[in-house]
């Protein structure tokens, strides 16, 4: 379990986040409204896809904390029950 915690860890990376930060100056590909405005809605999925990414973040890194904790007791009361059975 500790295992599976450890390997959970690099979602919220600071790649990931760089990555997401290119996402939303996209430049409009010609100088009509057409374009303009086709590049405002990217923009704005962009941004909306951050917001919900970090969201997901939140609950990832929750996650990954409830496993840590369950791993932990785990081990704990496996060491208990070898002590006890001996």
């Amino acid at each position: 379990m500790t295992n599976s915690a450890e390997r959970r860890m690099p979602f919220g990376d600071g790649a990931f986040r760089a990555r997401l930060a290119s996402t939303t100056g996209v430049a409009p590909a010609a100088g009509d409204e057409v374009s303009a405005l086709a590049a405002a809605q990217f923009a704005a999925h962009a941004q909306l896809y951050q917001v919900v990414s970090d969201q997901a973040t939140a609950i990832h890194d929750q996650f990954v904390a409830a496993l840590g904790t369950s791993a932990g007791s785990y081990a704990d009361t496996e060491a208990a029950n070898a002590a006890t059975t001996g």
